[in-house]
């Protein structure tokens, strides 16, 4: 029988074994998108307590927790840091194959070395012992990123904040890149016309352009790019329920955003032309600058309307949605790609009926112009446990080039999440060991092993052509 997460944890052969250990587990991690408050990494920030580090605005454990029939209180609420913890603790042992169980303990051990199991009896020790730890100079936000072997990181952000955390953090001189994203959702969301009225408003501001066309829209948003892009920013994000690809032409498009400046409501099918219009602008924008533009679809957001009136969003209420993704998305790439302006892409998909969907997609629209032009994103949020990444990983492998793959990424909010790279590589790393045990693929280490730490970090490096210290 073999122990719980001892060195081997998830490695089930000899040569699982060799390709972890001797090439995956060295590499660096290139986390090119994550949900970190780079002002905490501007402040260099310490953490008082466990609860802090690891409970505040993760909605991962809020869920689990809920469900465990914890009262809303100890999780969100105003219950003390010490009362969270001791919840969650009762919580754990009952997220047994739930891979909260496995983060939980992995993280325990990489950080704290902590190797018991924790659990109500446990919590106390644990909990003291974590928080003294923390008092250590090498638990500040940029320690622990050290101690990781973090390289790159790329927080997400929205167009018209000022970067000013960034800012500090590269002249500061700290040798871990801290890149922002471009997430423009708030930019597009024509279902809320006060909500997006009011960002533009914060646009014009921030921009120093008057906002009362369409034309000077475009003007804003571009200006703001061009800002980001000065900062570092090499990638966009946008968080959809699926791709827009509506037919509308330019008349139709400035005569709907008219509408919108003037607080009309519009109706859904021009809501649909003008989510459209925006994509297709933003991408536009991404290729001009030599952008990545990643497109994570098939979220059904903020399920509770209570929750979502009392916490707001982000608060743990999200589930899968069904829905077409396709044909929209088809045609939103080769709208782009008609006229060869199809930036570098990668697709993630929430809902696990559409890996094969994604893995086939991506090879419509390679051009040959670099390795792995469109990615098919790894397994994201609900899918970023062993089954959602073996899954993943399996339908890039029989439908496209795995070997090209950019990797694993947090997508997390918390400091204690890169473990999950960990996670991912051994799972890779025991998917090829497999193989070869099984006669599938040849026994050559060399061949195998450059694959492994390509995957890990080279490809994205690679990829994403983000200029690293040295």
């Amino acid at each position: 029988m073999k122990q719980f997460m001892d060195e081997d944890f998830l490695l089930q052969t000899k040569t699982a074994k060799v390709l972890y250990h001797d090439y995956a587990a060295k590499m660096p991690i290139y986390d090119y998108h994550c949900h970190l408050p780079p002002k905490q990494i501007a402040d260099d920030a310490r953490f008082e307590n466990l609860t802090q580090i690891w409970l505040y605005g993760d909605h991962y454990k809020w869920r689990a927790m809920r469900t465990n029939g914890v009262d809303e209180r100890y999780c969100t609420g105003d219950a003390s840091d010490w009362e969270k913890f001791e919840k969650w603790a009762q919580t754990v042992p009952h997220c047994l194959r739930n891979p909260l169980y496995h983060w939980t303990h992995l993280e325990l051990k990489r950080y704290f070395g902590i190797e018991k199991l924790l659990n109500p009896n446990s919590c106390k020790e644990i909990y003291d012992r974590c928080n003294q730890m923390l008092k250590n100079p090498d638990f500040t936000t940029r320690g622990i990123m050290r101690k990781m072997n973090v390289k790159v990181v790329c927080t997400t952000d929205d167009p018209i904040d000022s970067l000013e955390h960034h800012k500090k953090i590269r002249d500061d001189g700290f040798e871990i890149k801290v890149l922002p994203t471009w997430r423009p959702d708030k930019g597009m969301a024509a279902e809320d016309i006060a909500g997006l009225n009011k960002w533009m408003d914060k646009l014009a501001h921030a921009a120093d352009i008057d906002i009362n066309n369409f034309s000077s829209y475009l003007a804003a948003i571009k200006k703001r790019h061009d800002f980001f892009h000065s900062a570092g920013c090499r990638i966009s994000d946008h968080g959809l329920e699926t791709a827009y690809a509506e037919d509308y032409t330019d008349n139709e498009i400035k005569i709907i955003f008219d509408k919108i400046r003037c607080g009309k409501e519009i109706a859904l099918e021009e809501q649909l032309k003008f989510k459209s219009a925006m994509m297709v602008e933003f991408a536009l924008m991404d290729h001009e600058n030599g952008w990545v533009q990643q497109l994570h679809l098939g979220a059904l957001r903020n399920n509770n309307s209570r929750m979502m009136r009392t916490l707001g969003p982000d608060t743990g209420f999200d589930s899968i949605l069904d829905i077409d993704i396709a044909k929209p998305l088809a045609k939103f790439l080769d709208r782009l790609d008609t006229n060869n302006k199809l930036p570098k892409t990668i697709l993630y998909n929430l809902n696990p009926r559409d890996n094969e969907l994604m893995a086939t997609m991506i090879g419509n629209f390679q051009d040959g112009s670099v390795p792995g032009k469109l990615q098919f994103g790894s397994g994201w949020w609900f899918l970023d446990q062993k089954d959602g990444m073996e899954k993943q990983i399996e339908a890039l492998s029989n439908l496209g080039l795995l070997s090209r793959f950019i990797g694993m990424l947090t997508d997390s909010r918390s400091f204690l999440s890169y473990p999950r790279h960990e996670y991912f590589r051994r799972i890779l790393s025991n998917i090829l060991g497999n193989d070869v045990e099984s006669g599938l693929i040849p026994n050559n280490l060399t061949l195998l092993g450059k694959m492994v730490e390509d995957i890990c970090f080279n490809n994205a490096k690679n990829y994403f052509a983000i200029q690293l210290q040295k």
